[in-house]
């Protein structure tokens, strides 16, 4: 190991012990603070500024040989970027990525994992500067692009590291074996166990959400040894880039090859994600986006292991509550919360047609289906609030979605565009929320993507539970909310979530929401439904990112 990697793993060493203490004891614990004011004035108050200097000219990075210049980025809020990228020549990346990969594996677990913290203690200290440009190409508020594309991206990230580090330092660097034989001299092998990553890994990242999705697959191929490709979307390349120079910026620093974190973007009208997939040195994939692609990944990209996380139906199911204000006020954040435009917001809401029972009297099914619009409404009626949690939707496509959709069901609250105070050119809209019954499956029974959901009558509890079933079986959902007063239907929900392999949120009504989720706690997707064939994080998610090689030789007993 070299001296500077050496340095930077005693650097880290308490945060990574601290972080294999988490993810063991899995309560609320995070190294990277999510609030602004725990960041340097300056770093806060010059984001802004710096961003503008980004913008219109080109963004340098290390490659080895230069194909062309893409970027054709536009703000959901209004304005074009004007950055352009280097686009590597694939095959001189490919052959410059494999021959760094050997000096990256040799170097071990500590160097790997100590470069890797060090990038990411770097990119927690300009969480304000990456905040912009997830604003600007997500579209995310603000405040939530800061933290969900900074310190909560970080989480993740370290998160991955933190399984990496825990599974390869259980493989000894050595060994001695002897085997007893009696009055013979024993057998003697000296044995010696090599960490081998399994090649180039390709992150295919988001436009919705490009750290967060993104840092998990790059920090655990990159923390067993494996060259790292980051592909953005064409429409969110800049924070995936900004991720890039401070990776090749500290493997530089620390004696390595900056190529063994690669940025690759393209355009909508020439894309390169499939090629690039099916090149053979690419081992590892991991994708997040629709289900379309992530289903011809998985089909088609047969030579690497492939990640995915896709789409499914989340889902709340309401037997009973308490009191109906505080459930329908903490649903109609879920519901708002950036325009529904995350993978965990609820799109299914499956109420019994005949009401539903609470503390203070029985509710119809029409009194808590309009109570839920009447609490988003009345969330979203302050404007400047209403865009600090909406903020703007990040695709055209998802905003023509709304329009297509509202003849699905009962409009109970029609979706309205918003007009930001700063960026009047903003593509901002609330939610659609529309009353289906439960026969209506072929409109709640498909994902839509973005600020759509259905309030659907069901026959019963029981039936609820049974469509719920069939749906998720049948389509995934990374998330499923429940409420009850009753503990055995409870445990029903309790049923319901293990047989779909969905986490469960069960009666939220105060500060945390069911599309909230906590690295080191949380375990985001399951793996075990079709919504995601991976969870974020657990051992399955690096454990496969490399082998062990072992050698064996003769040894003199003792």
């Amino acid at each position: 190991m070299s001296r500077q990697a050496q340095q930077l793993f005693d650097r880290h060493r308490e945060t990574l012990d601290q972080a294999v203490e988490a993810i063991t004891a899995r309560g609320f614990w995070s190294p990277y603070p999510e609030n602004l004011r725990k960041y340097p004035e300056e770093a806060v108050k010059g984001a802004s500024r710096r961003f503008e200097a980004l913008l219109r000219r080109p963004f340098p990075l290390k490659v080895p040989a230069v194909a062309g210049q893409v970027g054709a980025e536009v703000s959901p809020y209004g304005f074009e970027l004007g950055v352009t990228y280097d686009q590597p020549e694939q095959g001189a990346l490919i052959a410059a990525m494999q021959a760094a990969m050997p000096a990256w594996r040799d170097a071990g677990a500590e160097a790997r994992v100590g470069v890797c913290l060090e990038i990411l203690a770097r990119l927690n200290a300009m969480s304000p500067d990456i905040a912009q440009a997830v604003t600007h190409t997500s579209g995310q508020a603000p405040m939530m692009a800061f933290q969900a594309g900074g310190p909560h991206a970080q989480d993740r990230g370290l998160e991955a590291v933190t399984y990496a580090w825990q599974a390869m330092s259980r493989v000894p660097a050595t060994s001695r074996w002897v085997k007893p034989q009696g009055k013979h001299d024993p057998l003697v092998l000296d044995k010696r166990y090599h960490i081998v990553p399994r090649g180039i890994s390709l992150v295919v990242a988001c436009s919705t959400f490009p750290t967060w999705n993104t840092y998990p697959g790059l920090f655990a191929s990159l923390a067993t040894g494996n060259p790292v490709i980051l592909k953005p979307h064409p429409a969110a390349i800049l924070p995936v880039a900004m991720t890039a120079r401070v990776a090749q910026e500290v493997l530089e620093e620390a004696g390595f090859d900056p190529c063994l974190v690669s940025l690759v973007p393209d355009t909508a009208e020439a894309p390169v994600t499939k090629t690039l997939a099916l090149e053979p040195a690419v081992k590892l994939i991991d994708f997040t986006g629709s289900n379309a692609f992530g289903e011809w990944l998985e089909q088609n990209a047969t030579q690497a292991q492939v990640f995915t996380e896709k789409a499914g139906i989340n889902t709340v199911i309401i037997d009973s509550v308490e009191q109906i204000k505080p459930v329908a006020q903490n649903l109609a954040f879920a519901l708002s919360l950036y325009a529904g435009q995350m993978c965990t917001t609820p799109q299914a809401i499956y109420v019994p047609k005949e009401g539903i029972r609470t503390a203070e009297g029985r509710l119809s099914f029409d009194e808590v289906a309009g109570a839920l619009a009447r609490a988003v409404e009345t969330f979203l009626s302050d404007n400047d609030r209403a865009c600090a949690v909406l903020g703007a939707i990040q695709s055209p496509a998802t905003a023509a979605r709304i329009d297509a959709c509202r003849g699905l069901g009962e409009v109970l609250l029609d979706s309205e565009p918003r007009e930001h105070a700063q960026f009047p050119r903003a593509r901002i809209h609330t939610p659609l929320l529309l009353k289906v019954d439960a026969s209506q499956r072929d409109a709640f029974g498909e994902e839509r993507f973005g600020p759509i959901s259905f309030v659907i009558a069901t026959d019963s509890t029981a039936h609820s539970i049974q469509l719920a079933r069939e749906v998720i079986g049948e389509k995934g959902a990374i998330t499923l909310g429940a409420y009850t007063t009753d503990e055995a239907v409870a445990e029903q929900f309790e049923e319901l979530a293990m047989a779909v392999a969905a986490p469960l949120s069960l009666n939220l009504d105060g500060g945390v929401f069911v599309n909230q989720s906590a690295a080191f706690s949380d375990f985001h997707a399951t793996g075990g439904n079709p919504a995601a064939n991976a969870s974020l994080c657990d051992q399955a998610f690096v454990a496969r990112r490399f082998v062990v090689v072992q050698s064996r030789r003769h040894g003199q007993p003792d």
